[in-house]
């Protein structure tokens, strides 16, 4: 053989090596990527004790156990992924190792996901996999938007199914689209939004791309765009919903979430991982080796223009903006070609994603694995509690406020809802927003319930029973004091701030949990 025939046969022999490596190392990045839900009984999460807590309603509902304050009530309207699956399944394994199958399912989605769509689009693995572990434990999912995170797995699923049929018969590939486009309805609203206007765009670019003409631009377009227009008009009919009313932008938020999306319990890492990962990105693209395929520049320009145009809150949802981050980072990478110039460099970027990945999921285990025992400890309180109580819940910390700046609290803020299955109670913020949750308080208990809130500042529950109430005060907390039996108080163990009302039951290091005294 020539020398100048020689580095031609080793090169496919090196690249094979190189990407049977990054396929190792994908996947056990994976496998360290699931353990946090694996290890934890409730994982840490904002927004998942009170989904867990409403699980235990579901499933109860109709048995002698069902909660005394609250009823079922299911219509046509979207966002119920785990409250259709999660009480089926708890049939075979019990509520709460249902509800981390459901979540853990709702990561495997994600992943996989992301691997069909660049599998579809590249014919092989490269990037997709590494940017869905970067972003596993991102703020909309370590908050626990879990149905959504459930909803975005089954529509980047859809989006690969789509491509695949892209050039085939039509009436399959609308069979595949109205299949999906019903399961992302029952799922999550915006997941079934991203699902739309990921295929949109595509579709927008192919008519450019192959400069179809009109009439069969319409009809693709059409056909993609009429099952969800059936779904929608169908819940107006049945008066479904998809959520409360109420629109808000917060333009000021836009430039900030960029940087704090990669971790949603560590600024600083946040801050650096998603700094390291934009800068590496924008000498990527400047040196040429990072490249977006044409279909890619369409999708980038068309979040770019979403994330900027949708509100913060829509339909009652908050952080809808901050959604569209991770499903275009999860998105983008399979119609991208990443060309390092030289196996160092292909190792040192490996090495640069894996650390990512790794420092995101030990920050994740190092708030998720003690607050095992302070879930304990909640669980455990719930003993000292009268069965069919009702439950207030405030929050101060040692300077007498709300303990919202330390992201590792945040965890916390829901625990006392699983009250309303340890001790069949009412818990006044359970999540039961008409359009997003079937669950409602009874009629008895209608007036002290709101669907979504947190702790309520205790200085201004003192204000209240002193008296003394602010004029704007909620109508559920000027009489807190007569319809509430007991309070928690979440945060570090402060003095009993109202000693004559208040009676100790229980301590621990994240809350107290008091008897409220009757007045004569």
């Amino acid at each position: 053989m020539a020398p100048s025939d020689r580095p031609t046969s080793t090169i496919p022999t090196r690249l094979g090596s190189e990407r049977f490596v990054a396929i190792a190392v994908l996947a056990v990045l994976a496998a360290v990527s699931f353990l946090p839900v694996l290890l934890t009984p409730v994982p840490a999460m904002v927004d998942y004790p009170n989904h867990l807590a409403r699980m235990y309603i579901l499933s109860q509902s109709g048995t002698p156990d069902a909660n005394p304050h609250y009823d079922v009530a299911w219509a046509f309207y979207p966002n119920l992924g785990m409250d259709l699956l999660v009480p089926q399944m708890a049939r075979l394994m019990g509520v709460e190792n249902a509800t981390r199958l459901f979540l853990l399912l709702s990561q495997v989605l994600i992943v996989s996901g992301a691997l069909l769509l660049e599998w579809v689009r590249k014919g092989r693995i490269h990037l997709a996999g590494f940017a869905a572990l970067a972003f596993l434990y991102c703020l909309p999912f370590s908050w626990g938007f879990v149905n959504f995170e459930f909803g975005l797995g089954l529509a980047i699923w859809g989006m690969a199914v789509y491509l695949m049929l892209a050039e085939g018969p039509w009436p399959l590939r609308f069979v595949a689209n109205l299949i999906f486009v019903a399961a992302l309805y029952v799922a999550h609203f915006f997941s079934l939004g991203i699902y739309g206007a990921t295929l949109g765009l595509y579709e927008l670019w192919r008519f450019h791309h192959k400069r179809a003409v009109y009439p069969v631009a319409a009809a693709r377009l059409g056909a993609l765009a009429l099952p969800a227009l059936v779904l929608f008009g169908i819940m107006r009919m049945t008066a479904g919903a998809i959520g409360s009313e109420g629109t808000s932008w917060f333009l000021a938020l836009k430039p900030i979430w960029p940087l704090r999306i990669m971790n949603g319990y560590n600024l600083t890492v946040a801050a650096a991982t998603g700094l390291a990962l934009a800068i590496s990105l924008f000498f990527a693209v400047r040196r040429g080796v990072l490249r977006l395929e044409p279909a890619g520049i369409w999708l980038a320009f068309g979040f770019a223009l979403l994330y900027l145009v949708i509100p913060s809150k829509l339909f009652g949802t908050a952080f809808v903006d901050l959604r569209v981050i991770p499903a275009a980072a999860v998105i983008l990478p399979a119609f991208c070609s990443l060309s390092l110039p030289s196996r160092a460099w292909r190792m040192a970027a490996l090495a640069a994603i894996s650390g990512i990945i790794l420092l995101n999921v030990a920050v994740v285990l190092s708030v998720w694995l003690p607050y095992r025992a302070d879930y304990a400890a909640m669980i455990a309180s719930f003993q000292k509690i009268d069965r069919g109580s009702r439950i207030l819940v405030g929050g101060m910390d040692d300077k007498g406020d709300p303990p919202f700046a330390d992201l590792t609290s945040y965890p916390m803020f829901y625990a006392p809802t699983l009250a309303v299955h340890y001790a069949n109670a009412f818990v006044f913020n359970l999540f039961t927003e008409a359009g997003k949750q079937p669950v409602r308080p009874r009629e008895a208990v209608r007036n002290i319930a709101i669907p979504y809130g947190g702790p309520v500042p205790v200085g201004l529950l003192a204000a209240v029973a002193a008296g003394h109430p602010p004029p704007d005060v909620p109508t559920f907390i000027r009489t807190w004091d007569r319809d509430f039996d007991y309070l928690y108080v979440l945060g570090s163990r402060a003095a009993n701030p109202l000693p004559d009302l208040l009676e100790v039951l229980d301590t621990s290091e994240r809350f107290v949990l008091y008897r409220i005294r009757r007045r004569s």
